[in-house]
């Protein structure tokens, strides 16, 4: 870890700030389309400002035009429409979104009205975008397979497909109450999952041919409604068929690690549209956990289980190469978060050693950094209250193109109540 190429982030003014941007952005190269910004945790106040800092100088000086949040995908899209100035505030999707999840912490709704205000001036003629890329989601468990069935349905509806009243009444037959497919107590007992149940297996047969009927019919239908619309209506069933198989998975128990591994499929097929969808405008900023956008494998030490699967950033690298960068982040401690401060010769305690608030490490996916040395260091501890830090692992050095690491954090303005917990964060 060579000090001389830190790049030291400072919040005191904005040209300090655009200054550090500047010099991290040229450390990551100019070939990158999509950018990966990960948080240790969900719940660190700090970096969360601090990506809408970096949200607000990629947009005015590196040619980004969208920001993707782990969200909801399909409903992030109501969102998007309120940050086109398409839709009040008063809309009834607009006010779910910021009720619950995500939306619920200050710095997300923050960073929605900067969005909004932005595309309000007429000066700005590259409107931003606003996206979720996370696989399906109900209130508190896996969505109802409605929500991405709907658009393909609908296109076909507007084209007048012979018969389409009669597949969607029996589509919707088939999916019942949104509220079955979305148990929460489903989770924890398979047998209440009706994912392998036989509408659920016969609904998963009639997304495979709505598929292949959207792709036969697709210069027709491109013809007809436009590239936009059909592309969006291909690829909400083929999330609908990710989802359906998400809930066949938690149906038959003793696969979640199945589920994790199919859900950061989901989210990588969703950055990949997402870019491809913003290729004529600009680039894309990507934020979620660490463990989701880091290269190669998630471990997860979950009671005696230890789960593996293979991370939306590892898929999505596959498909783009040095189009995508990561960036990974690490903490030094939080008393809100119960972490605290960093054993002596830890990584995040080297980390923290140079001076300032938070820095930006180029660590060139490895080059240079001796791996010996590395791979001894003691791993620090984990969290007494929050359950989704994860300390950075030997590993960092080649699962990112930087590290940006903050000496503290307080928790999200918004965020649910933390209590102590007892258990195992991974490796």
């Amino acid at each position: 870890m060579d000090k001389k190429e830190t790049i030291p982030f400072s919040t005191e003014t904005s040209a300090a700030f655009e200054s550090a941007v500047a010099r991290m952005m040229e450390a990551l190269g100019s070939a990158v389309e999509l950018l990966g910004f990960g948080e240790a945790l969900h719940g660190t106040e700090e970096i969360l400002q601090i990506r809408n800092r970096l949200f607000q100088t990629l947009v005015k000086s590196h040619g980004f035009s969208a920001i993707a949040i782990e969200s909801s995908f399909p409903q992030a899209r109501d969102v998007n429409e309120y940050v086109l100035g398409l839709v009040p505030a008063e809309e009834e999707s607009v006010k779910t979104w910021f009720r619950r999840g995500f939306g619920l912490l200050e710095a997300n709704q923050e960073l929605v009205a900067w969005m909004r205000a932005y595309n309000a001036d007429a000066a700005h003629t590259t409107k931003l975008r606003f996206y979720g890329f996370d696989i399906p989601l109900g209130e508190y468990a896996y969505a109802s397979p409605r929500v991405v069935l709907l658009t393909p349905l609908n296109l076909l509806q507007s084209v007048e497909t012979p018969h389409i009243e009669e597949r969607k009444n029996r589509i919707f037959e088939m999916i019942g109450a949104d509220a079955e497919w979305e148990n929460a107590k489903a989770i924890s007992d398979p047998s209440l999952s009706i994912g392998q149940s036989p509408r659920a297996v016969s609904l998963r047969i009639e997304t495979e041919e709505l598929i292949s009927e959207l792709r036969i019919r697709a210069p027709e239908l491109i013809g007809r409604r436009g590239r936009n619309e059909y592309y969006t209506a291909l690829h909400d069933a083929i999330t609908a068929r990710q989802l359906l198989n998400n809930h066949a998975a938690q149906a038959r128990g003793g696969s979640y690690e199945q589920q994790l591994g199919i859900r950061d499929v989901v989210m990588a097929d969703n950055l990949e549209y997402l870019v491809a969808h913003e290729r004529s405008r600009g680039k894309v900023l990507a934020y979620a956990h660490n463990g989701h956008l880091k290269r190669g494998q998630m471990q997860w030490q979950m009671g005696e289980q230890n789960l593996s699967w293979w991370t939306a950033g590892e898929q999505i690298t596959e498909r783009m190469g040095n189009r995508y960068a990561v960036i990974g982040s690490g903490v030094g401690s939080s008393e809100d978060n119960g972490i605290a401060q960093p054993e002596k010769e830890t990584l995040e305690a080297r980390l923290i050693a140079t001076s300032g608030e938070a820095r930006f490490i180029p660590t060139r996916r490895g080059e240079g950094i001796d791996q010996v040395e590395i791979g001894n260091l003691p791993v620090r501890s984990g969290s007494a209250k929050n359950a989704t830090y994860f300390p950075l692992s030997k590993a960092c050095f080649t699962e990112y193109d930087g590290l940006f690491v903050v000496n503290t954090t307080a928790y999200n303005r918004g965020g649910p109540p933390l209590q102590a917990w007892t258990g195992t964060s991974a490796s």
